[in-house]
């Protein structure tokens, strides 16, 4: 029985994240080249990608049902890590977001995107036979906010709203009604222009930044989105060659290891380069829905479906950051970007997608 069941283990989506994995290594190594305070940078991330292709096999090992059965004590330990670092958190760039184990930062909110799939995945699927009026959609979003409004103090509004685009995903695929599209979207908006005014100052100014630009401003706040662009532009069809982009190797790209990874892939690989990259993410995220429609059972099917809209999602604002046609947002890509707490999330939820594979109709 055990040999049947990892004969449905998706060897082709687990090729495909480590592969993302292996390149995204190497290009952070290009885009820190010269810089000595993050020369280990690469080395660090290697060690994280090695660990966390090992929690896809722990995590693909454990059946995904043992996740719905604890649902609600995932539910209080995702508020109570985000509890202590509300209280507790290492401030970093302006925001308490980081708990210092001494050893490594640890950013709880990125786990907990992955654990609120768990959650948000039990929650629909025990209320899929319920009628979808306005009480189903506010019960969800009332267990959604409970956890998001700790992540708005740290603040840290990108990852509040992947959360929020993961429950809006979940809630679309378990049957919202077409006519709950407009009302939602007029308080979606209604909350954003009421929210405005309590944003932190660097967050209303990326906003207005990008509604408004000053064509005339070459530094600040619009400073790194012209230097994204001059990546992007040239690198042209082909790219200026590994380690050749003058905009990453003089560093005229800042946090170019991160938020602007994909920017440096464009300057040294080109269309085709940064093309190849958004194919491989695709297929990645096929991948994951197809496991969701083969899925033995609703719970299996949203798990996957869910972690399929966070990685859309986020892959999706980087580009569009990186483009400059959204905001800066500070999400990094998927795999690709420099970052272990949001990389470790990332992989773990593979994980939890190949467990959901192992688990469809077994082969006898």
């Amino acid at each position: 029985m055990r040999r049947n069941l990892w004969r449905n283990f998706d060897f082709l989506l687990f090729g495909a994240v480590v592969f993302m994995c292996l390149f995204g290594i190497v290009m952070i190594e290009s885009a820190i080249a010269g810089n000595e305070e993050l020369t280990g940078y690469p080395q660090r991330q290697a060690i994280f990608v090695a660990g966390g292709l090992v929690m896809v096999i722990i995590m693909a090992a454990i059946d995904y049902h043992l996740w719905s059965s604890i649902a609600r004590f995932i539910y209080v330990f995702a508020f109570a890590a985000l509890f202590v670092i509300y209280v507790y958190g290492e401030a970093r760039f302006g925001s308490a977001r980081w708990i210092d184990t001494g050893l490594i930062l640890i950013q709880p909110s990125e786990i907990v995107k992955i654990l609120m799939i768990m959650v948000l995945a039990d929650h629909f699927a025990r209320t899929w036979d319920d009628k979808k009026d306005f009480k189903w959609i506010l019960k969800s979003f009332i267990l959604t906010f409970g956890i998001v409004v700790w992540i708005l103090l740290q603040p840290n509004l990108s990852t509040s709203i992947v959360i929020f685009v993961i429950w809006f995903a979940l809630l679309w695929i378990s049957g919202l009604p077409v006519k709950f599209l407009a009302i939602l979207a007029v308080v979606g908006i209604l909350l954003v222009v009421l929210a405005f005014p309590f944003l932190e100052e660097y967050q209303q100014a990326r906003i207005l930044n990008f509604i408004f630009p000053d064509p005339e401003a070459s530094y600040g706040d619009v400073y790194n989105i012209q230097q994204s662009k001059i990546a992007i532009g040239s690198g042209g069809w082909f790219g200026e060659g590994y380690g050749q982009g003058t905009q990453v190797q003089l560093r005229f790209l800042k946090v170019r290891h991160t938020d602007f990874i994909f920017s440096v892939v464009a300057e040294e690989f080109g269309f085709v380069g940064t093309t190849a990259i958004i194919a491989l993410m695709a297929f990645i995220i096929v991948r994951c829905i197809r496991v969701a429609q083969t899925a033995s059972d609703r719970y299996g099917s949203l798990l996957a479906f869910g972690y399929a809209a966070m990685l859309f999602f986020q892959t999706a604002i980087n580009i569009g950051v990186n483009l400059n046609l959204v905001p800066v947002s500070g999400l990094p890509f998927p795999f690709l970007s420099y970052g272990g707490s949001s990389l470790v999330s990332s992989i773990v939820g593979i994980g939890l997608v190949e467990s959901v594979a192992l688990r469809k109709k077994i082969i006898q």
